[in-house]
This record gives C-alpha cells, structure tokens and sequence, in this order.
C-alpha cells in the first residue's frame, strides 16, 4: 500500500488499476471495515478504480457489495470483502486486457457489460 507520485501517475494515467475495500466515495482511505462497522452500515465492499493523483478518487471501473452482518467485527467484514476484491480485480483487469474499458472524464464505460459478469459485481454503465 503506497501512495503514489502525481508524476507517476501523470506519467501512466489511465494505465493504473486500484482496489479498495469500501464502496467509493465512502470510507477513502485505512480503516475501511472499522469506519462501516462504526456508521452502522448495513452494506459494504469494494472498489476497482483507475489511480489519479487524488488518492481513492479515481474513475471507478466496477464495486461488489457484501452484506454486513449483525455479529461481524472488523476481521469478518474484511474477509468477506476481500473475497469480492479477488472476483471483481480479475473481472476489472480482464476486462482491461480487453480493450472493453472507456474512460470518460470522470466516469468509466465497460463496453458489452454483462457478457462475462459475475455475480454481484456492478459495472459503470456501457453509455455508447
């Protein structure tokens, strides 16, 4: 986990792929699981974003949600989160290899969205 330069980024935008484990805009940062488990959240999850200077911030590519659980704590919503992190980095960076991904200012388009989707991994919608 680093925090990297504006000019690496400049130099690779659009080439950087991030996970997160929240469901961006909320909860950038460390503490992801805690920070939910502490607002009372009935739903959390993750992420898949492109990297921009600004940290957590990035056109997001794809999030998966999983429920949050009455007797979970911070290690049992982290390991359900991180299994939807494995499904949707490798949907996100498969769909990447393939061309499939637009990205339009502020907002990413998956062309042909739903051909290889899996479950409970939401997209940016295909606009064209």
């Amino acid at each position: 986990m680093r925090i990297l330069s504006r000019a690496f980024v400049d130099r690779y935008g659009g080439r950087v792929i991030n996970i997160h484990p929240s469901l961006l805009p909320t909860y950038p940062g460390l503490d992801t699981h805690s920070r939910a488990l502490a607002d009372g959240v009935r739903i959390h999850g993750c992420t898949v974003h492109f990297v921009t200077g600004d940290v957590d911030h990035g056109p997001i590519i794809a999030q998966a949600s999983v429920p949050v659980r009455n007797d979970d704590d911070a290690k049992t919503l982290a390991a359900r989160v991180l299994e939807a992190e494995h499904r949707t980095l490798v949907a996100a960076v498969g769909w990447y290899c393939a061309g499939r991904l637009v990205i339009d200012g502020a907002r990413v388009r998956v062309k042909n969205e739903h051909a290889d989707l899996p479950p409970q991994i939401v997209p940016a919608p295909d606009l064209s």
